[in-house]
């Protein structure tokens, strides 16, 4: 028995800090370890989490009152946008207005992988690539639906830029805005002059987008996708449809959490779609571009094996965490890059599952009056804030500057978050500042962490908001 708590101790040998935190060992031998303050491995298990939650299969929302929420914030959030009443024609102050403010030289100097920096002649020759010449006085809004995961740029350019060589090796790519996936609705503006590239409005945001990600089609056809009553919705992190020979463009397709797509009639398939039978399957429709760029709705199969369902998950404290560890370990991808999502993408893809929308950045989310908040002023105090703590729920969103995190739990009355987030910063027990690498879907506590070298993400906390 000795010899045994010995060997355990060994395993996982911890120090504490001055806020009763843990810190692991670097120098234990076991095969799992961390520099993560506060964290050891039964933290990382889903079920650790939800055993402690009460009333944890209590349905939130309805999906009546789900509908509603978005409704309301589709009406009342400037950063949301409506396709079914978008207008069709825009007027070209409103097109070159709307890319203007994405395509602007960027605040900070940008430099390419090589090291060089982005000049005046280099940002012209990206603007000379907008095509302004090229806007008419009233531009008739054409409707897409995208057809593969792809990008959303500030340019018409795959080029990629970065503040500073640190950035590279944490891929954050400056002209990088936000990702699209398969049936995702789009309004198409404008074309780039080298016609390679569109400028799209999607439900939440507007970039480029290339061409060859996008089918084009009838406005009624694009937006009746989107309405469909029966629908599959993806509840993996990621799925891949059936290998099929038939339609290549559909044969083991990505489709990411959050995902909806109309079910098929399988009375029409007669028990064959692509050489396979589709009873051992999910049918669905999705959306394929013709060598003309036109779009069609054809069939796909997606085993039955792959994490989806009918409708989407009840809005529960249990789904919440089950939903947001399937992506524990996922790369850090800023803005939807690296096939990954960034802290934002996070939460979207967590909500989106439950049907729940939300604006795309930040600070829009932040700032945004949706949900229940609690915001705090530059003269709120620490007390205030940690008062605040105490009161969260599971899945509550906590916003600091450039920055947010889910609320999944407390551990002896000390608040744990689930984030996606490239690095992490604390003051260990000896006063001793420590600044190390996530770049991944993380839990951590979160009173020690700092937002910056000086301050914590409590002193940093501007709101606590819960979708309710």
């Amino acid at each position: 028995m000795r010899i045994a708590r010995f060997i355990l101790c060994a395993l996982f040998f911890y120090v504490c800090n001055a806020d009763g935190f843990q810190r692991a060992d670097n120098r234990q031998t076991a095969a799992w370890s961390t520099d993560v303050i506060g964290i050891t491995e039964m933290h990382l298990s889903e079920n650790y989490w939800i055993e402690r939650i009460e009333n944890a299969g209590q349905v939130l929302k309805s999906q009546q009152e789900i509908a509603a929420f978005n409704e309301q914030l589709f009406a009342t959030d400037p950063h949301m946008v409506k396709l079914a009443e978008f207008p069709e024609t825009l007027a070209r102050e409103q097109v070159t207005g709307q890319i203007l403010a994405i395509s602007k030289p960027h605040k900070a100097d940008l430099f390419d992988p090589a090291g060089q920096r982005l000049g005046a002649e280099g940002y012209a020759g990206y603007a000379a690539n907008l095509g302004w010449e090229n806007i008419p006085a009233s531009t008739q809004v054409r409707f897409a639906l995208t057809v593969e995961r792809t990008d959303m740029r500030t340019w018409p350019t795959d080029d990629r830029w970065y503040r500073e060589q640190e950035e590279q090796k944490q891929n954050l790519d400056r002209f990088q805005e936000n990702g699209l996936f398969p049936g995702d609705a789009l309004a198409v503006l404008h074309t780039s002059a080298d016609g390679e590239w569109s400028f799209v409005q999607s439900y939440n945001y507007a970039a480029w987008v290339r061409n060859a990600f996008i089918a084009t089609g009838e406005r009624d056809l694009v937006l009746n996708y989107k309405l469909a009553k029966n629908f599959l919705a993806v509840t993996g992190d990621k799925v891949w449809t059936a290998f099929n020979t038939g339609v290549p463009a559909l044969s083991e397709l990505q489709l990411d959490m959050g995902i909806r797509v109309p079910l098929a009639d399988v009375n029409r398939l007669n028990n064959d779609l692509y050489g396979q039978n589709p009873y051992t399957s999910h049918a669905v429709q999705l959306p394929v571009r013709d060598p003309q760029g036109k779009l069609a709705i054809k069939p796909a199969l997606i085993p039955r094996n792959e994490d989806v369902r009918r409708g989407y998950l009840p809005f529960t404290r249990e789904n919440i965490i089950r939903q947001a560890f399937k992506f524990l370990g996922e790369r850090y991808g800023w803005g939807h890059s690296n096939n990954a999502r960034d802290c934002t993408g996070f939460v979207m893809e967590v909500y989106k599952s439950f049907g729940i929308l939300m604006p795309r950045n930040t600070g829009q989310q932040g700032s945004g009056d949706f949900g229940e908040n609690t915001r705090f002023t530059a003269e709120s105090t620490r007390e205030e804030k940690l008062k605040a703590l105490e009161s969260m729920d599971i899945g509550d969103l906590i916003y600091v500057p450039g920055h947010v995190l889910m609320y999944i739990g407390d551990v002896d009355g000390r608040p744990y978050v689930i984030h996606d987030v490239s690095i992490f910063r604390y003051t260990d027990e000896d006063g001793e500042y420590y600044e190390g690498t996530l770049n991944s879907v993380s839990v951590t506590p979160l009173l020690p962490l700092h937002g910056t070298r000086e301050s914590t993400y409590v002193e940093l906390m501007y709101n606590i908001k819960r979708i309710r």
